[in-house]
């Protein structure tokens, strides 16, 4: 979905300096997204001084599994990532995507284990921040322990959302509301917000919106029948990105599909 995705080494990681990190994050384009607006810069240097080391992640790789003691929350720097739950009977259910700018691990807050998968979508990059390190720097730095307070709220909305999508609405509208999320997402990190590439597959969507991957097949038909959207593999371009809005807030209706 990123149209502008940083060319990947694939090598092994090699440890980062502090000097390297300070500078990644005062220069970091996802900063604004990160950070504080008007964090002092001797704040974002004691920031720099907790972070651990940039990962790299392979795509299908994993970050972090169900039941792996916590230890870090995650920035993502560049790539996609899916978090999934399995249940007793071996079911998987994608419960998000993350994207660059986003924090992953805050799951495991409450009970120091991880109670999701996260799993690259394709080569990606985070830099780990240790969470006792963190709390730590929570007491120097209020600005910071809000603006982590916000992070965790947006959190509880979205899983809010998910449980809106799946019992509540109807299959247009919740595909609706899924590219109006992801236009919105992108448009914050500076990229297009009618023109982006669906790095998951169709199969992690309709997973996601507990819907078939043939639904999000004929939804995806549909939309592009109704004038809505254009695609072309993985491309995705918003036709009518109003429309959508509409869609998604149940303003518009359209007949249920057969």
């Amino acid at each position: 979905m990123n149209n502008a995705v940083s060319p990947i080494d694939l090598q092994p990681p090699q440890p980062v300096t502090l000097n390297a990190i300070k500078v990644s994050c005062q220069a970091c384009s996802m900063g604004q997204l990160c950070l504080p607006m008007g964090l002092a810069d001797a704040d974002i240097d004691r920031l720099d001084q907790i972070i651990g080391r940039r990962r790299r992640i392979e795509r299908d790789e994993r970050l972090y599994q169900m039941g792996e003691p916590f230890r870090n929350l995650y920035a993502v720097r560049f790539g996609h990532f899916k978090t999934y739950q399995v249940n007793a009977a071996g079911e998987s259910q994608i419960t998000g995507f993350q994207m660059a700018g986003e924090l992953l691990g805050m799951d495991a807050i409450s009970g120091d284990r991880h109670h999701c998968d996260a799993v690259a979508l394709e080569d990606s990059e985070v830099c780990e921040i240790p969470f006792s390190n963190l709390e730590e720097l929570f007491g120097h730095v209020p600005a910071l322990l809000r603006h982590f307070h916000r992070i965790m709220s947006q959190e509880i909305t979205r899983e809010q959302n998910v449980m809106l999508l799946l019992g509540n609405m109807r299959a247009e509208q919740r595909f609706a509301v899924f590219l109006v999320n992801l236009s919105a997402r992108y448009a914050a990190r500076g990229y297009s917000s009618t023109s982006f590439q669906l790095r998951m597959s169709r199969e992690d969507i309709g997973n996601y919106l507990g819907l078939t991957i043939e639904s999000i097949s004929r939804l995806l038909s549909r939309f592009k029948k109704m004038g809505l959207v254009q695609v072309d593999k993985r491309e995705v371009i918003l036709l009518e990105p109003a429309r959508l809005k509409a869609m998604a807030a149940g303003t518009e209706q359209c007949s249920p599909m057969a």
